[in-house]
């Protein structure tokens, strides 16, 4: 017969294991799963940081807090092509989770690098991820890539520049032949300006050592000076408004970053925006969703950008209208 304490002893000690049982389903369910997240961009620009802080906000806000759900291996080529190539296979290498991309040439190089894996890439703010043959078509990616696009409004871009410079005939623009983005907005540009009987003068580098020389051979040749999201260019973008400024003529780049270092306006995109929203994008591939099964997008938030002081510089004036519409306006 079982004494009356040795019984309490065994009773509390089968409670204690039930218990500790118990608690064993509710541990495993807990993840522990750390994702890895390769960052890449083509070179130091402030709307890269921008689109990249965009990009890890976007996670944040959903839940993936840095050092606890989610690492972020940043790589930056600066703009060398090897380098791009070399980052993109290792990130292929680590076997990350997900490839952010941010520009062309470095997207084309991930989307290589990850064919044959499992690994899916999301660029942002290639301007056309089509022509770049980083996707069939926007709709329907195909492969395991999407993401985000900051194709330019031309049309519009062209009656902001009408509205500020009225008498412009000639536009000038300086790109490099070799970005694709670029040839695909030269191209759209040429589209407008001939409804318009507008000529567009084009200036090509290959490199950042050309952007003086090709910005000053369109001095005397055009009214105003236009620069799209031409990555080289922007890279050197001060030798090209050094050269406007010397000769008075009105510059106007494409997004606001430029305008603030000295372009007059721009209706462009917000680069975090653009940058958050690709990390929406991110957080549905994370959760589950395949990356072949989300279309590309376009960046939702088109906004006016202007620069009064430069404007001044120029000898040319914003008008009130756009003034008013203009979501960041600089004043030196």
């Amino acid at each position: 017969m079982i004494r009356k304490g040795l019984l309490q002893t065994i009773l509390c000690l089968s409670m204690i294991v039930v218990l500790a049982m118990a608690m064993v389903p509710i541990t495993g369910c807990q993840s522990t799963e750390m994702y890895k997240i390769g960052l890449t961009q083509l070179f130091t620009h402030p709307a890269m940081e921008d689109a990249r802080q965009g990009f890890i906000d976007a996670l944040t806000d959903a839940g993936f807090i840095e050092g606890e759900d989610v690492e972020y291996d940043f790589q930056n080529p600066e703009g060398d092509a090897s380098a791009e190539q070399a980052i993109a296979q290792k990130f292929v290498s680590d076997k990350v989770d997900l490839i952010y991309s941010f520009g062309t040439t470095v997207s084309q190089q991930c989307v290589n690098a990850t064919e044959g894996t499992d690994i899916p890439v999301l660029f942002c703010a290639v301007t056309d991820p089509v022509a770049a043959q980083l996707v069939i078509n926007w709709d329907h990616p195909g492969e395991n890539v999407t993401g985000t696009s900051d194709m330019i409004e031309m049309d519009s871009t062209v009656d902001l520049i009408l509205e500020i410079v009225p008498e412009t005939t000639r536009i000038g623009t300086v790109y490099n032949a070799g970005e694709t983005n670029s040839i695909v907005l030269v191209a759209a540009l040429k589209g407008v300006c001939s409804v318009l009987d507008i000529e567009v003068v084009e200036a090509t580098v290959s490199s950042s050592a050309d952007i003086l020389a090709a910005t000053q051979s369109l001095v005397g040749r055009v009214d105003v000076i236009w620069v799209g999201t031409d990555n080289t260019v922007v890279s050197g973008l001060e030798a090209v408004i050094g050269v406007c400024e010397d000769n008075m003529i009105p510059f106007f780049p494409s997004d606001d970053p430029s305008i603030e270092r000295g372009g007059i306006a721009s209706l462009g995109f917000d680069y975090y925006d653009v940058g958050y929203q690709t990390g929406e994008m991110a957080v549905k591939i994370l959760n589950g969703t395949s990356a072949t099964d989300i279309p590309v997008e376009l960046g939702k938030v088109f906004s006016y950008s202007v620069n009064t002081a430069a404007a001044e510089r120029f000898g040319v004036t914003i008008p009130q209208s756009i003034l008013d519409k203009a979501l960041t306006t600089y004043t030196e």
